[in-house]
């Protein structure tokens, strides 16, 4: 019967035969999403510091912090243009009552501004809720947004005391319609396919997002326009908004959503 080999034991003081050198598999690069327009992604390797700095891609944490703020003392400013500095001397309830009276004006663009800035920070909020990352570009383009928000208080108060004249009319009008038309560029700018910032949103919901945002430019548009004749009443334009979109719906422009779709499901 033949034995099977004993395996035979290095001499410790033999030293190993070399082991040939074997290739270590090199590391996977980075693979960029599809559509990225990075010149580093498509291989070019461009290392230019404004470069890197406009491929920079940040949290909203700070940016949303940041924008609230800003959005909430702009509202409270809004109270500084009424005083009872005006009201002079009062012997009566009557008189008194007739005192705010006269200052209903003031009060409707203070309510009809902080309404406003309700519904620009409305619009915000539902931008971010699928936007998770910014890059630089939105950045700025908040700071931009942000810029018309300060300065409501401030047309208000323009409107408030000049209303009888065209210019004292308009700029308030004209302030909303430069934030909407930052907010839309914006949102355009952030839901393209080819950036990929918007996440955990359809396309139908990203498209009628888009279109939403065209058509209250355009109602703001025509805010301004009716501005010159009417004044701050000019705003109540926006309340046709709801009409506005079941029309573009019902003509195809908005497209139903996902979600609606199975809402409107028997049984759903």
């Amino acid at each position: 019967m033949p034995s099977t080999p004993e395996p035979e034991h290095a001499d410790p003081e033999q030293p190993e035969p070399a082991q040939p050198d074997r290739e270590l598999p090199e590391p996977e690069a980075d693979v960029p999403p599809a559509g990225s327009s990075s010149p580093v992604a498509a291989g070019g390797g461009d290392t230019r510091p404004e470069l890197r700095l406009r491929r920079t891609v940040l949290s909203t944490r700070r940016l949303e912090a940041y924008t609230d703020g800003v959005f909430a003392i702009a509202a409270t400013l809004l109270v500084l243009n009424l005083s009872v500095d005006g009201i002079g001397v009062v012997h009566s309830n009557a008189g008194l009552a007739g005192a705010v009276v006269l200052l209903a004006p003031s009060i409707l663009n203070v309510v009809i501004s902080f309404l406003l800035l309700s519904l620009l920070w409305l619009i915000h909020v539902r931008q971010f809720e699928v936007i998770p990352r910014v890059d630089t570009t939105i950045v700025w383009l908040n700071n931009l947004r942000l810029l018309g928000v300060v300065l409501v208080p401030f047309t208000t108060s323009l409107n408030d005391a000049f209303s009888d004249f065209l210019l004292g009319r308009i700029l308030l009008p004209v302030n909303v319609f430069l934030i909407l038309a930052v907010s839309t560029w914006q949102w355009f700018h952030a839901s393209s396919p080819r950036r990929g910032l918007v996440r955990g949103s359809s396309a139908a919901a990203v498209h009628n997002a888009r279109v939403n945002s065209a058509s209250s430019l355009a109602q703001a548009f025509a805010v301004v326009l009716l501005a010159t004749v009417t004044g701050s009443l000019a705003f109540l334009l926006f309340a046709l908004d709801p009409l506005i979109a079941a029309g573009l719906r019902r003509t195809g422009v908005l497209r139903p959503e996902p979600d609606a779709v199975a809402a409107d499901r028997p049984g759903a």
